[in-house]
C-alpha cells in the first residue's frame, strides 16, 4: 500500500463530475488498483476513490498546469468505463509504501458465523437444487462466505451481513468480477443475503444483476413460534 500525503486538487469524471479544490489530503494507492483520497474528517469514508480494476499513471504537468504550481499528474482511468480521476498535485509532503502480505480476512461476529453455518445446512434456501460446494471460499481478495451450485451446475457466490448495506454489495461486486475472470468457476452470479437489506443497497445489487436474499435468522434456527420471539 502507497500513503501519499498531499496538497492537491481531484477531478473526477465519469457518470458524473465532481470536484475536489485545492487543499492537503492523504491519498492511498492500494495493490488491488485501487486509489482513494481522504481527507481527516468524515469517518471512514473517502472523498472520492476509485475501485479495481484500474490503472494509474503519472505523470509532468503541461505549460498550464506548472503556471498554477502543478508539479505532478496522476490519472486514474477505470478498466472496464470511461470513469477517471486526475489528481494536480502541487505539494508532495510525504511519500510511503509498505507491503501489509495476505489479509486473513474479516472475522465474523456470532451471529454472521451462525448464519453462515445455517446457510451452508439449507443450502435449498438460495434455490431449490443448489449445492454447496465450500464455506470461506478463498479469493485472492479475500473469502467468499459461501461458494455454491445451482441446479444447472453454474457457480454461486454468496456474501452474507447482519444488515446488508452498500459496501457489502460493493464487497461482493469486487469478488464476482474476480472470479468471473477464472474459466473453472465461470460464470459466477452473486446473492447478498442478509437478515435485513437497506432499500439502497437492494437497488444497488438489483441494478447490478445480483440477488438480494433476505435470511430468517429465528427460523433458520428453528425457533417459529412467534410467541417465543422477542420482536
Amino acid at each position: 500500500m502507497r500513503l501519499v500525503i498531499a496538497k492537491c486538487s481531484v477531478d473526477y469524471e465519469g457518470r458524473l463530475r465532481a470536484h475536489l479544490p485545492l487543499a492537503k489530503r492523504l491519498l492511498m494507492v492500494k495493490a488491488d488498483g485501487s486509489v482513494l483520497i481522504h481527507s481527516d474528517g468524515g469517518s471512514y469514508k473517502p472523498l472520492n476513490w476509485m475501485s479495481p480494476p484500474a490503472t494509474m499513471h503519472a505523470k509532468g504537468p503541461s505549460e498550464e498546469e506548472r503556471a498554477e504550481g502543478v508539479v505532478e499528474v496522476w490519472r486514474v482511468q477505470h478498466s472496464k468505463t470511461d470513469d477517471h480521476l486526475t489528481i494536480r498535485i502541487t505539494e508532495k509532503i510525504s511519500d510511503t509504501s509498505h507491503d501489509l502480505g495476505v489479509d486473513p480476512g474479516l472475522i465474523k461476529d456470532g451471529v454472521e458465523a451462525d448464519l453462515q453455518r445455517l446457510l451452508a445446512e439449507q443450502i435449498h434456501l438460495i434455490g431449490s437444487g443448489s449445492t454447496l460446494v465450500r464455506r470461506e471460499y478463498m479469493t485472492a481478495i479475500g473469502p467468499v462466505d459461501i461458494l455454491a451450485r445451482d441446479g444447472d451446475g453454474s457457480s454461486i457466490a454468496v456474501e452474507l451481513k447482519r444488515r446488508g448495506d452498500i459496501d457489502g454489495v460493493e464487497q461482493l461486486t469486487r469478488y464476482l468480477e474476480l472470479m468471473n475472470r477464472d474459466p473453472l468457476l465461470a460464470p459466477v452470479r452473486g446473492i447478498f443475503a442478509a437478515q435485513q437489506i437497506k432499500p439502497q443497497a437492494r437497488t444497488l445489487a438489483e441494478d447490478r444483476g445480483i440477488q438480494c436474499l433476505v435470511l430468517d435468522y429465528d427460523a433458520m434456527r428453528g425457533v417459529d413460534d412467534a410467541d417465543s420471539r422477542l420482536f
